[in-house]
């Protein structure tokens, strides 16, 4: 990517950024200026004990001075860090140029990296195949958000293919304190819900799950040839046909209705994008319904 279309790629990422940021600002009326709302709490200050508040809340050392009753005051804790853990693999390199899902998945990345270091985050990066392809450490401030984009468009896979309940172990291990989670994939992989389960279990965990349109609905075609990137073998096969047309609907709907119920189940937020629709007016109403919870 040259430096010019760099610069063309940040002011849209820029102006889709203050899109959402305006949105759930406005939202909350100014009670809550923030996108990523905080995962924890801190202690802030004690005030006197009122009729009505949490006994548990009580701060004892400083209520045995004999100046009456006081409580612990907490705050919210707004610094963070926001992890991405994003599919670079060959089934994300799906769709119309310039349309792909990795299109997506790379700009959908680059907005939220904005808003998050903004608002003054830690942010890291690590994307994955089967392979742990890269990982960028939390870093902070614009600059940081700048370099980060650039490497994140500018990075070529080494593999072809996906393996999402190993990028989640590494996760997983390698990240202590509680974060908020990012993931941003086609979750076309089997056998990892054990590992999404831990994930959201220790952490505060957002997936962000990427489709084509020609996936959810094939359209009639007549006998054509199908090349699969991850295993780079060719088959024909016969669009015109209603049961296979209906078996890859099915199939596609079977993955999607079981990644929204382990969502549910892991309390896990969860969103559809289509790699050809406006997504911004998607992550607004995602971290609306965030900011209310």
């Amino acid at each position: 990517m040259s430096d010019l279309n760099l610069k063309a790629l940040l002011k849209k990422l820029r102006s889709y950024e203050i899109r959402i940021r305006k949105a759930v600002n406005q939202q909350m009326h100014g009670d809550f200026q923030s996108v990523f709302k905080g995962s924890g709490i801190e202690f802030d200050d004690v005030r006197e004990y009122q009729y009505g508040d949490d006994v548990r809340t009580i701060d004892w050392n400083v209520t045995a001075k004999g100046h009456g009753t006081f409580i612990k005051t907490f705050k919210e804790e707004k610094e963070q860090t926001v992890y991405f853990l994003l599919d670079i693999s060959a089934s994300q390199d799906i769709g119309r140029e310039g349309l792909k899902k990795i299109d997506r998945a790379k700009e959908i990345l680059g907005v939220l990296a904005l808003s998050a270091l903004r608002e003054q985050n830690n942010v890291g990066v690590f994307c994955f195949t089967d392979r742990k392809e890269k990982y960028i450490k939390p870093g902070k401030g614009l600059k940081f958000a700048y370099e980060l984009i650039s490497i994140v468009y500018k990075l070529v896979p080494q593999s072809l293919k996906t393996d999402l309940n190993k990028a989640m172990a590494y996760l997983l291990n390698a990240i202590k304190r509680r974060s908020v989670i990012i993931v941003i994939s086609d979750f076309i992989d089997e056998n990892y819900q054990k590992n999404f389960q831990a994930l959201a279990n220790k952490h505060d965990l957002v997936v962000i799950h990427l489709s084509d349109r020609r996936e959810a609905k094939l359209p009639r075609l007549g006998i054509i040839p199908i090349f699969d990137k991850e295993s780079k073998r060719t088959v024909w096969i016969n669009t015109s046909s209603s049961d296979f047309r209906n078996g890859i609907t099915n199939k596609f709907e079977e993955n999607k209705s079981m990644l929204e119920t382990v969502c549910k189940k892991s309390n896990a937020s969860y969103l559809q994008i289509f790699n050809n629709e406006d997504y911004v007016n998607k992550l607004i109403k995602l971290f609306q319904v965030r900011n209310l919870k």
